[in-house]
């Protein structure tokens, strides 16, 4: 099994749907912790259609003024973000314990949120993902890349 954890920070999410298939694919991908920051993000969390689960229910989400109010102690801030300097994904090494922080599907996270991120990392594709399927992506190669870890370790 492996050790850490993923949280997931949203940094004024544009739309409830965004939401609510962000806390979805939560809870497919066993991350562990949701903070959602901004006005735009304390818009009914609970009562969003997309989140067919219900993960707010089971995955502690917390509505807060700014992302970093909510760093879980120990974890490493990553930007998840289309910024110079950023680490692809297929190169990216997640971190044990990460506190992955996207920015909305209209903005960039900024200058603020970039520089309290030890780590940056960019989905590498030919046009923009929205919100959600950003999540859903980086959560995968988490998963996927700790699977692979861990079958090479029982070879």
């Amino acid at each position: 099994m492996a050790r850490g954890y993923a949280a997931i920070g949203l940094v004024s999410p544009k739309t409830p749907a965004n939401i609510g298939s962000v806390l979805r694919a939560a809870g497919c991908y066993g991350a562990d912790f949701v903070a959602i920051a901004g006005a735009r993000g304390h818009k009914a969390v609970t009562h969003c259609a997309t989140d067919t689960q219900r993960a707010y229910r089971h995955i502690p989400t917390v509505l807060c003024d700014d992302v970093f109010d909510a760093h879980p102690v120990g974890s490493i801030p990553v930007a998840v973000d289309l910024v110079p300097g950023a680490t692809s994904l297929v190169d990216f090494d997640h971190p044990e314990s990460a506190f992955y922080i996207f920015g909305p599907e209209d903005g960039t996270l900024g200058g603020d949120n970039l520089k309290r991120c030890a780590r940056r990392l960019y989905v590498p594709t030919a046009q923009c993902m929205n919100l959600a399927a950003t999540v859903n992506v980086i959560l995968y190669d988490r998963l996927a890349k700790q699977l692979r870890r861990e079958a090479l370790r029982a070879a």
